[in-house]
């Protein structure tokens, strides 16, 4: 006996637009992680050596932490959008019949549940 037994006659969905953005997904994730990776070291590269100010030195920290929320921003949706894709794609997928569980034998009073009287 298998584990997984399909749904006979079960016709699986074409991929849509979630295999196009679940493809991406990894280039969206490493050129999102980079580009402001490589913009906040050239923003270093042409800062000056020595600042002239503690206003230069500040404006260049917020930078960073302005370019390390983008980047922890571009993260958080490329793991929403897979998230969203991986569940489409199950859905998507073939149809599967559980085991047969026998149901016990009941009488005729056993049929409706045991419900608490309502006060009047």
């Amino acid at each position: 006996m298998t584990a997984f037994n399909r749904l006979p006659g079960f016709t699986r969905s074409a991929p849509g637009l979630e295999h196009r953005i679940w493809r991406r997904l990894p280039a969206v994730l490493l050129w999102g992680t980079l580009l402001p990776l490589l913009l906040a070291g050239l923003n270093h590269l042409l800062a000056p050596a020595t600042p002239a100010s503690g206003a230069a030195d500040g404006a260049l920290l917020q930078w960073d932490f302005a370019m390390l929320g983008v980047i922890v921003l571009n993260w958080t949706w490329v793991l929403t959008l897979g998230l969203g894709c991986f569940i489409v794609r199950v859905m998507k997928g073939p149809a599967y019949v559980a085991d047969a569980y026998p149901m016990p034998p009941s009488s005729d009073d056993d049929d409706a549940p045991d419900r608490p009287a309502r006060p009047a």
